[in-house]
């Protein structure tokens, strides 16, 4: 595992933004468990978590104006470091970015001990959420996301719940096209009735 400090790194027009390696869950499709870089990044493994101070430093190092969109994914689950995603969403509106987008596994208010808050936050700082949604029953996402938690599948359904309901940000969902078809139309029921958009990503995108 090579570590470094790419606390943003670019894919095409956008910008990625990894602030943590912690997460809840070890997905079996995780790129992490392959590689140490995404996208012919640098290492993503970070030597420390970045401060505040860090993390603005390396913005201010990119011409924030210039990404179609800003994007809050890396080795790790954004939602770990709740407070620093809204000071960072904060910091970039200032300089101008155009777009900001969060990829999360919807498991915020756990990891952070709310209930509905972490989802009000992100709704009013992001213009889109992306949660990954993995598979469409609980058995199949338990054995796919290998979450920490017990209730998780439940967990990450009413957390896209809350943050369409709040109908601040676009809320999508997203599956990884590694499960079988079978599921991947079941996932866009489940999607429907949660009332999101379903994403079927490449297993490399």
């Amino acid at each position: 595992m090579k570590k470094a400090m790419t606390i943003s790194y670019e894919v095409g027009n956008n910008l990625y933004l990894n602030i943590t390696n912690k997460c809840p869950c070890n997905c079996t499709f995780c790129i992490r468990t392959h590689a140490d870089g995404a996208y012919g990044s640098d290492p993503l493994w970070l030597e420390h978590e970045p401060s505040m101070d860090e993390i603005m430093a390396d913005l201010d190092k990119r011409d924030i104006t210039k990404y179609d969109e800003i994007v809050f994914c890396g080795y790790g689950e954004p939602t770990e470091r709740l407070y620093d995603v809204v000071d960072t969403a904060k910091y970039l509106r200032e300089k101008g970015c155009k777009k900001l987008r969060i990829n999360t596994n919807g498991l915020g208010e756990r990891i952070n001990g709310t209930s509905g808050y972490t989802a009000k936050l992100l709704c009013e700082t992001m213009d889109v959420i992306s949660v990954s949604l993995n598979a469409p029953t609980e058995k199949e996402y338990m054995e796919v996301t290998r979450p920490k938690y017990d209730n998780a599948f439940w967990l990450m359904c009413q957390f896209v719940k809350d943050c369409v309901n709040i109908g601040k940000a676009e809320v999508v969902v997203s599956i990884v096209d590694v499960i079988p078809q079978e599921q991947i139309e079941a996932s866009r029921e489940l999607a429907e009735k949660l009332g999101a958009v379903l994403r079927v990503r490449t297993f490399d995108d």
